[in-house]
């Protein structure tokens, strides 16, 4: 009996979306469309792979891209704007983010020492030890990106950080 592998006919959708491409509007700039479809394609492969190892700690990516930012700060919290600027992201995820991380008591309110009109997310010591578990998950799994070497991954940041830096992101 043939294995699943070789009778797996299935079509790579973004290959055959390239030759689409090409057919239709030249080979000109259909690498750049390989290019963006391919990088979206392996961004969703990924956050998924990263949910799923997260899963067991309750968390999203999301949500430990906040507890790591406040795992990193001197004090333990930060005003809920800093943690908007510092991911680049809309307040309202911002506060929904830090409502489940409360919820799960991951992270407190707090009011800001000396400005009251200031709310500070806190990371609290269930926070902080989640943090360092699931980081170790992490790690031990390289983000996701185990297929690729260090060498690649190095070279992947050199090429994205030129799409950043077009886009203005601070990239020295």
């Amino acid at each position: 009996m043939p294995s699943a592998e070789s009778t797996d006919t299935r079509i790579d959708l973004l290959r055959e979306a390239r030759r689409q491409w090409e057919e239709h509007w030249g080979e000109g700039p259909a690498p750049a469309m390989a290019a963006v479809t391919t990088l979206m394609r392996a961004q969703q492969i990924l956050m998924s792979r990263l949910n799923l190892l997260l899963a067991p700690y309750d968390l999203t990516f999301a949500r430990y891209e906040v507890l790591m930012l406040l795992y990193f700060t001197r004090g333990g919290s930060l005003p809920l704007g800093k943690i908007g600027e510092r991911l680049q992201v809309h307040p309202t995820s911002v506060t929904s983010l830090i409502d489940r991380l409360e919820r799960d008591g991951l992270v407190e309110r707090v009011p800001h020492p000396s400005d009251r009109r200031t709310t500070l997310a806190s990371l609290t010591v269930a926070g902080r030890n989640t943090a360092a578990q699931a980081t170790k998950l992490l790690n031990e799994d390289k983000f996701g990106m185990s297929s690729l070497s260090a060498e690649s991954h190095e070279e992947l940041i050199v090429l994205l950080d030129r799409i950043r830096e077009t886009g203005g992101d601070a990239v020295s």
